[in-house]
């Protein structure tokens, strides 16, 4: 009798609390490899092929784990990239709210799961094969009910626990802390359409999904760290697999680089078609470094107008100025329309940043433009150098000669 009550407490493996710690982290963390490697990586945004074995263990893991269907979350993935921080994302704090996405963050993605549309234009290229439609898809609740079984054997009535924090890990770091803080707080390493953060730069816990930003930049890139001191595990594991043939890396993002300093008395024409495709290779990198130039020139604006609230100038509105210091120098894609109005009123009252507000525009058309010739976009760069040269803001000047080194 003591040992069937002492194999209900502990089960099988009767481990200590330390142990059962230990156990607990080890599966979620292959559970995370298996969403960050398999299904965002490769399957989402076909970053790098993997073997057909290895990729097997993924679904299979997954299926037991989390009972994710792979062309569901695939089809909700792709639409989010593709409907960013806009109407029909199926999971924006822009669009739902931050307290929505990060606590129910998973119903909004089975709720999108239903929408038939949704899956047949965004699912396309996943598994296919005999077991998916006949067991992992059919069956999707399955996988998770012979896991609880086995965590009751394994680990006795704390078991239950254990299968509870497998289920809610997904949940909690993917939907809520990826999908919801990944798009509110952290850094910003590229200016790119959309609210994306890299929550941390060391992407441990969730396997590099913390570096969000970098992977919006450049959403097909297999390997999410950008710079020096950011460091991606899902990246190690992915060059472990290569390294062993059970990966191939089909595409990473372009590592910049910049050309000789260039004279403030170069002439324009040096601008060459292969500036032009480094520019727009590079270019939400590029606007990065033009929002700290607005933001910049907005703080000395805040500290001339602030000393004067109670002086010469009572109605000056270094308040309103100090209130989108937040968000002033993004693109108007990710601003609401009252955000868009109070920055024209500020840029308004500031020559400088009127100039800077509506040189960065000018800019980002340049790669907007789909229709104009290569030529066409190359005159356009060159003749918005040359007014940046000629602004008399030596930011904005230096800015423009830094431009002229990119190169793809």
């Amino acid at each position: 009798m003591q040992s069937f009550l002492s194999f209900l407490a502990d089960g099988w493996l009767q481990l200590s609390w330390w142990q059962l710690t230990l156990v607990i982290l080890a599966v979620t963390h292959v559970t995370i490899v298996s969403v960050t490697v398999f299904l965002h990586r490769s399957q989402a945004h076909r970053g790098l092929d993997l073997h057909p074995a290895l990729m097997h263990f993924f679904r299979f893991w997954l299926w037991m784990t989390t009972g994710m269907v792979t062309k569901e979350w695939v089809a909700i993935h792709r639409k989010h990239h593709a409907k960013c921080e806009r109407e029909g994302d199926p999971h924006s704090p822009v669009v739902f709210g931050l307290g929505q996405v990060f606590f129910r963050g998973a119903e909004l993605y089975r709720q999108e799961a239903t929408n038939p549309e949704t899956l047949k234009r965004f699912g396309h290229g996943t598994p296919d094969d005999w077991l998916e439609r006949n067991l992992y898809t059919k069956y999707s609740m399955l996988g998770i009910t012979i896991m609880l079984g086995i965590d009751l054997f394994l680990f006795g009535l704390l078991g239950l626990t254990v299968w509870a924090i497998q289920m809610a890990w997904i949940p909690f770091w993917a939907a809520g802390v990826v999908n919801g803080l990944g798009h509110a707080i952290g850094y910003r390493n590229f200016a790119s359409p959309d609210t994306s953060t890299n929550v941390f730069p060391w992407g441990i816990i969730i396997g590099g999904e913390e570096l969000h930003n970098n992977h919006h930049a450049y959403g097909t890139s297999a390997k999410f760290s950008s710079k020096w001191y950011e460091f991606d595990l899902g990246w190690c594991y992915i060059s472990v697999f290569k390294a062993l043939g059970l990966a191939k890396v089909k595409k990473v993002a372009p590592k910049l680089r910049l050309e000789p300093s260039v004279p403030s008395n170069a002439p324009i024409d040096g601008i060459s078609l292969a500036t032009l495709q480094g520019v727009i290779t590079h270019r939400y990198e590029i606007l990065a470094r033009y929002a700290d130039i607005i933001k910049t020139t907005a703080s000395e604006e805040i500290a001339r107008l602030k000393p004067q609230v109670n002086k010469d100038n009572p109605n000056c509105s270094w308040s309103l100025l100090e209130s989108c210091n937040d968000w002033i120098g993004r693109g108007d894609d990710v601003l609401a329309p009252e955000q868009r109005a109070e920055l024209e009123t500020v840029a308004a009252g500031d020559s400088r940043l009127s100039i800077l507000v509506r040189m960065q525009r000018e800019l980002a058309g340049i790669w907007e433009s789909s229709s104009a010739s290569s030529e066409q976009l190359l005159s356009d760069l060159r003749t918005w150098c040359q007014r940046a040269q000629q602004s008399g803001i030596e930011s904005l000047e230096q800015f423009a000669l830094r431009l002229r080194r990119y190169a793809a």
